[in-house]
């Protein structure tokens, strides 16, 4: 979500006028080297302890994997402010080499195809504090206001071996889940992803928080969250909801997020399926920061109001019914978190479909007038800087405009395909086929293609890979009207609806292509031609 949070409210001028240079660092963050593609996380068992005071981190992380390839050699991740303190091996003590961020650590024997091996990286250090969280990554240490500890870490984008070592791709979730284990002074608590196992005295001044996650789990979503929190649970048709907050928010958490979160739990798995983390339950945890998608431990810090901060990023009023963070960012369970992207170039695949999330909600509650208010007043935080896939490689993201122009062009094919039941059994469908599965834009592609009956390629790479949206052009015609698309893309077809006023309202399908096709509707001017841009997300002449 972190770009999302900055488009709204401000343009950053400076991004979009800078053209991007990639450095060797960013190269071995996102790049997909042998060294990374052999081998295949299968579990990450995090045991750290962490002290509020020096705000620092000592502990170690149990990273079992299978070979997929033989090699002596693999590479790790931890950021080269945190010190890697000894990495080992069936009690062989591994050497290794840094390269900025990246650790390759070397075997004495090569390691065959197909075993499973197991290293211990012991670490330690002051990790990175966000100056802006979640906006940039890194830990947050702030209080609350009984002055106690409030901590927590939001790292999407820059990366989770920021603060603990790890395969740092969105290419390989652990398959057999993980445990976090995080020691804290007495008095507060840690709450991490998947279920609560135990808490226990670690010396005589901390006590450690035991948590278990069940399902595969993208890296930067994994997380802690220390404060004197308070647990309130509750319950949908046999799923946990579990929230933390802080003490002082006990009441006013238990009816603001009873409003909101069964009416979106009970829409979100009517639309997109059973909620993808069941066995590891759903939590919101109050942060000192507003958001992120944290896996099974959504991070809450939007203040208990509706909309965005008390404000309606739609500028139609229809955001002001209900918690942002909460819809969205929960959206992302399904869309991030369940299906996620190979690179963050294709972070669209999580913030489209999430974003487009804000609008199935609004549907299912206030149905679809409504629903296309919001979705269309969206449309003026979009900016056309720059394509929405980014860099593949190097650890780039492209425009912010995944968030508002991707869940646009989402309503554009909603009404390409023209038939509501369809639409939903399509999206329904796409969520429960690659449902804990990663995938890049061409599977997604190709999904639609097949499942609408149509080629929407053209369409999908307009939107994009451009950074102009399809313009429609309409002129007079004897007595009807010739009509064409105007784009960057070739041989570019979609089907867009018109209404023709003059003859009582009538819509009318046009099978529009780059090439000028007359209509055989008669009109006496334009001027009765109305396009219905609140269904395509598109310009026109008129």
């Amino acid at each position: 979500m972190k770009k999302l949070l900055i488009i709204s409210l401000f343009i950053l001028v400076y991004q979009n006028t800078t053209a991007q240079n990639f450095t060797r660092r960013d190269s071995l963050h996102g790049g997909l080297r042998f060294e990374r593609n052999c081998f295949d996380v299968q579990r990450y068992d995090l045991n750290i302890k962490i002290d509020p005071d020096e705000k620092s981190i000592v502990g170690y992380n149990d990273i079992t994997f299978k070979v997929v390839e033989p090699t002596k050699k693999i590479q790790l991740d931890l950021f080269d402010n945190m010190k890697v303190d000894s990495i080992v091996w069936n009690t062989t003590k591994l050497t290794y080499k840094r390269d900025y961020d990246a650790v390759f650590v070397s075997f004495p024997n090569e390691l065959a195809k197909n075993t499973t091996e197991k290293v211990r990286f012991y670490y330690s250090g002051n990790p990175k504090i966000a100056k802006n969280a979640p906006w940039d990554g890194g830990f947050v240490f702030k209080k609350d206001s009984n002055g106690k500890p409030f901590i927590a870490v939001a790292v999407q984008g820059t990366g989770a071996s920021l603060w603990y070592p790890v395969k740092d791709s969105q290419t390989d979730e652990p398959d057999h889940g993980a445990s976090i284990k995080v020691a804290v002074p007495n008095g507060l608590m840690n709450v991490s992803n998947g279920r609560f196992i135990k808490k226990e005295a670690v010396g005589e001044a901390y006590t450690r928080w035991d948590w278990e996650v069940k399902n595969p789990i993208n890296n930067y979503t994994i997380t802690v969250n220390i404060a004197d929190y308070i647990h309130i649970h509750d319950e949908i048709e046999n799923l946990d909801l579990d929230y933390y907050v802080l003490r002082e928010n006990k009441d006013k958490a238990i009816a603001h997020f009873d409003a909101d979160v069964k009416p979106m739990m009970a829409c979100f798995q009517e639309k997109f399926g059973q909620y993808p983390f069941w066995e590891d339950g759903y939590k919101l945890v109050e942060t000192p920061y507003l958001g992120m998608e944290h896996q099974s431990a959504v991070a809450y810090g939007n203040k208990y109001k509706k909309g965005y901060l008390g404000m309606d990023l739609s500028g139609t009023g229809e955001g002001m019914n209900f918690d942002f963070i909460i819809i969205h960012e929960t959206g992302h369970e399904w869309f991030g978190n369940s299906v996620t992207s190979k690179d963050i170039a294709d972070m669209w695949i999580h913030e489209g479909f999430t974003t487009y999330s804000e609008t199935v909600f609004i549907e299912c509650q206030k149905g679809y007038d409504a629903a296309m208010r919001y979705i269309n007043g969206q449309s003026k935080n979009v900016q056309n800087d720059k394509p929405i896939i980014g860099q593949f490689g190097v650890n780039n993201e492209g425009s912010s405009d995944m968030y508002y122009k991707g869940a646009l062009l989402l309503n554009t094919i909603r009404h390409v395909v023209n038939d509501d039941s369809k639409w939903w059994s399509i999206l329904l469908k796409y969520s429960n086929t690659f449902k804990k599965k990663i995938i890049d834009t061409q599977t997604v592609i190709d999904f639609f293609n097949k499942e609408t009956g149509l080629d929407l390629t053209a369409v999908f790479h307009q939107y994009l890979k451009y950074t102009t949206i399809p313009r429609l052009e309409i002129k007079k015609h004897k007595k009807s009207f010739q009509y064409r698309w105007v784009t960057e893309v070739p041989n570019f077809t979609m089907p867009i609806d018109v209404v023709i006023g003059v003859i009582g309202d009538k819509k009318v399908r046009l099978n529009a292509t780059n090439e000028w096709q007359k209509a055989t509707t008669l009109v006496k001017d334009t001027k009765d031609i109305k396009v219905l841009t609140n269904h395509f997300f598109i310009t026109t002449n008129l």
